[in-house]
This record gives C-alpha cells, structure tokens and sequence, in this order.
C-alpha cells in the first residue's frame, strides 16, 4: 500500500492490503495525511486480494469516491469481503475511472484553475494490444491477474519520478516492451513484491536507469536482488517514508537498525524518525529503442 501526499490540492492511494491488525493505525494515518486534501483517489492496479485486501475496511472510513481501475470482469472461487466491495467500486459508474496507456483526467494529470495536477501518468494497458487482451482472458476466466497490472509513473516538477509495475510478470514485459513508453525513472518498486517471477527484464531497465529499486516483501526465497542496482528492501527496511523535494529525495524507514544504499548522502534530516539518507535525483531523459 502507497500513498502520495501531493504538492497540489490531490491525495493518491495505490493498493492497500489492510488486515485487522494494521487497520486501525494505516487508516489513522490516510486520514490525518489527507486531512488538507480536497481530492483523494485510490489506484488499483489489478484485482488480486493482496492489492486490494480490508477495501473495505479503508471504503468504511474513507469513503472512496475516485476509484481508479483497470476495466475488467475478474472473477475469484471464493467472494471474500475485500472482493465483493472491489466489484461494487469497480462496477459503479458514478465512482470510477477506468484507466489505461495515456488517459487524461482532472486532476490525476490535467490541472486547472481549481487545482494543479498530480503529476500521475498511466504508460499501461493498452487495452488495444493483443498481448493485454490474452492477459484479461485469462483473468475474466479465474486463471490470472498479475498481467492486467496497470504501470503507474508519478513525477515530481523538478524532483524525482516513481513506478509501479503491480504484478507484470517477466516474459509478459518483454512480449510489450515496444508498446510502452520507458524512460528514465528515479525510483522504481520491483514487479510482484520482487520475486524473481516478476523480474524487471534487463531491456527494461536499461530505458528506466532506476537510482534506487524497491523490493518488496515477498518471502527472501523467492527474490531477485537486482545486481548491481541500489536497493531498498522491504523485507528489512519495514515501512519507508520518501520525502521528495526539488532535485532530492529524503529516506526514512520504520526499522531503526536499516542501514540504506550505499550512494545516499547524510544530510541529517529530522522530518521523520529514522532517516537513512537522501537521494540527488539525475537529470532524466528517454533512451529510444
């Protein structure tokens, strides 16, 4: 679960996976954190329990007016809570925005006189490609929904950029890299929680030249370390707070024992409790295929 406490007058939620246990606390949090915000929006990347788990509980609390997805008609064996209140959101046309390669929206990534953008961009589905149509196939039918995963880019004016991949897999990413626009991108979160099933293909980080990737917490055994990149690893680091500023990004992370990547610079920073370091943002550019 991500979210992004904008400059502008947005609040972004991507994913959540609440339990009764962190329920209470994450909640908290997104309520005080979007307490000034007069536009929040929740970014579901494709319909897999553990990308949309307790919605209902988050619904509840927050009610959820701006519901981004995927267009799609997923079905599970078992209709759990979090399923049945994902369909309900997903299939009500006063809340959501179906999204897909290059959709424009106020003020996901169109501002106005109202209110600036988000900086959001969606580079993926391309609902026309065939390879993406195999994909909501075989999630329509019950078989799998990682390849339905939209890839999300935010950027910051001046700052850093972020991408989430959801769950694409890594023979699926190969099979689009010539329909999706990649380019350098300072912070990418690793496909599939980092197993190695979701592997980044090289190609594609070649285009993206990430600073800094982030693994998530799937079990260390099933994990790709991404030689050879600085990293962040959930597993270890726990919760992680980016504090992005013009030409730098401000790490802090829940373990107070983490040590983080090695090319961050001490700066000192108190905004938030245990600060590993911070990020000097490259100059990005696109590297043509």
């Amino acid at each position: 679960m991500f979210y992004i406490k904008h400059n502008s007058d947005n609040f972004t939620i991507i994913d959540c996976n609440l339990t009764d246990e962190n329920k209470d606390a994450i909640v908290a949090e997104l309520k005080k954190e979007s307490a000034s915000k007069s536009i929040t929006r929740f970014i579901c990347t494709h319909p897999d329990q553990d990308h949309f788990g307790g919605i209902e509980l988050l619904d509840d609390e927050m009610p959820i007016r701006n519901f981004y997805v995927v267009k799609n008609q997923a079905v599970k064996d078992t209709d759990t809570d979090s399923f049945t209140r994902y369909c309900e959101l997903r299939d009500d046309a006063d809340k959501a925005f179906y999204i897909h390669k290059g959709c424009k929206r106020k003020w996901m990534n169109l501002g106005d006189d109202t209110r600036d953008t988000s900086g959001i961009s969606v580079l993926w589905p391309d609902t026309n490609n065939a390879d993406f149509k195999e994909a909501l196939a075989d999630c329509e039918v019950g078989d799998s929904y990682n390849n339905t995963s939209a890839v999300i880019r935010y950027k910051l004016e001046n700052g850093a950029s972020v991408m989430w991949l959801g769950d694409l897999e890594t023979e699926f990413m190969e099979k689009i890299e010539d329909h999706i626009k990649l380019e350098k991108t300072t912070i990418v979160f690793a496909s599939h929680h980092g197993r190695e099933s979701g592997k980044i293909p090289d190609s594609w980080l070649e285009k993206l030249d990430p600073q800094i990737i982030v693994i998530g917490e799937a079990p260390s055994r099933h994990l790709n370390y991404y030689t050879g990149y600085q990293k962040i690893t959930q597993n270890r680091a726990g919760d992680i707070i980016m504090e992005c500023v013009e030409g730098k990004v401000h790490f802090y992370v829940s373990n107070s024992t983490y040590v983080g990547p090695s090319k961050l610079n001490n700066e000192s920073r108190t905004t938030f409790p245990n600060y590993i370091g911070t990020l000097e943002v490259e100059v990005e550019y696109t590297l043509d295929a």
